[in-house]
């Protein structure tokens, strides 16, 4: 087993929103550090650095998780999806995106990608979720701007509407 030496830096590979990267790291370079740093993918915001605001949030192998909490060595051939990767080829926003402006679900927007990579995993996961699940969700992220009452009713519109979409009743 390789010693992983602090200054040794160690080549990470991953898919990211569906595009092979890499790049070099230290062992103890943070994943939110690498991404911004590294490889340029600003989009990802750095808080608290403790795991505690949420804005750092992106998904791992289709899971939330804190790439404050999490060394950028162990991307090494995972799968990330960032906020950049929410928009289509265009650059289009996606539908949950498009509820939160219509709806000034946001308003400086720090903490706004790390709450969408949440609430994006809840919508796949859990299309049926009501307002105390999507309340739940944003209980892991703190926004010193809204009071996430935009938050929730984007969340809950996009769920009709893909019901709909589907051939669900509302």
């Amino acid at each position: 087993m390789q010693r992983l030496d602090a200054g040794l830096r160690h080549r990470v590979r991953f898919l990211l929103n569906g595009r092979a990267v890499e790049g070099d790291a230290e062992p103890r370079m943070l994943a939110s550090d690498f991404l911004r740093q590294v490889l340029g993918a600003t989009g990802t915001h750095v808080g608290c650095e403790h795991g505690v605001c949420g804005a750092c949030t992106i998904r791992i192998d289709g899971k939330a998780q804190r790439t404050c909490l999490t060394f950028a060595v162990q991307l090494d051939d995972c799968r990330l999806e960032t906020i950049e990767g929410l928009t289509d080829d265009k650059g289009d926003l996606n539908d949950l995106q498009t509820a939160f402006r219509r709806l000034h679900a946001l308003q400086c927007g720090f903490c706004t990608p790390g709450i969408l990579m949440s609430l994006d995993q809840l919508l796949e996961e859990e299309p049926e979720a009501d307002e105390v699940r999507i309340r739940d969700v944003l209980s892991g992220h703190i926004c010193r701007c809204t009071g996430y009452q935009g938050m929730v009713d984007a969340t809950l519109e996009v769920m009709a509407a893909r019901r709909n979409a589907a051939g669900g009743e509302e």
